[in-house]
């Protein structure tokens, strides 16, 4: 199973005279990441798969971590990292039994957050980059067959 890259894609190169928009600033920033994991967590509250993984009843801290690590990793605060450390996502997602039905029920709440966003904060580029990166992310997570 691979690993998830923690490094920013699209951030600015070393020594450059000015810094590249990263991923993050090009696609509205905060806001845009608020409203992708508020309606992911809505998705998951409701879905039969998802809901009994989270341990909390509360899932206000899951959608904040998520949002934490989602803003870090495409070039936003570091917040993610400083408060948690390392990502180390497939340690922290161990626990839990994540087979291909967990990973599609993520999936589809994940596509149907993505899909809330509008055409003019989110391109088809940038769209298809974050999509992409949900399913790599989703199927390097998956540690059972069942």
């Amino acid at each position: 199973m691979g690993t998830v890259s923690t490094e920013v894609p699209g951030g600015s190169q070393p020594n450059s005279p000015t810094p590249a928009q990263t991923f993050y600033d090009e696609v509205g920033g905060a806001e845009t990441f608020h409203k992708i994991t508020a309606r992911f967590y809505k998705e998951v509250a409701a879905d039969e798969v998802l809901k009994p993984l989270y341990p909390e009843e509360d899932l206000g801290p899951a959608e904040r971590r998520l949002r934490m690590f989602l803003e870090q990793y495409w070039g936003g605060p570091r917040t993610y990292s400083d408060e948690r450390g390392h990502p180390r996502l497939r340690m922290r997602h161990h626990p839990f039994t994540i087979g291909p039905i967990e990973r599609d029920a993520w999936l589809r709440c994940m596509h149907t957050a993505i899909a809330s966003i509008d055409s003019a904060t989110l391109d088809d580029v940038h769209r298809r980059a974050l999509t992409d990166y949900m399913e790599m992310a989703a199927n390097s997570m998956m540690n059972s067959m069942i």
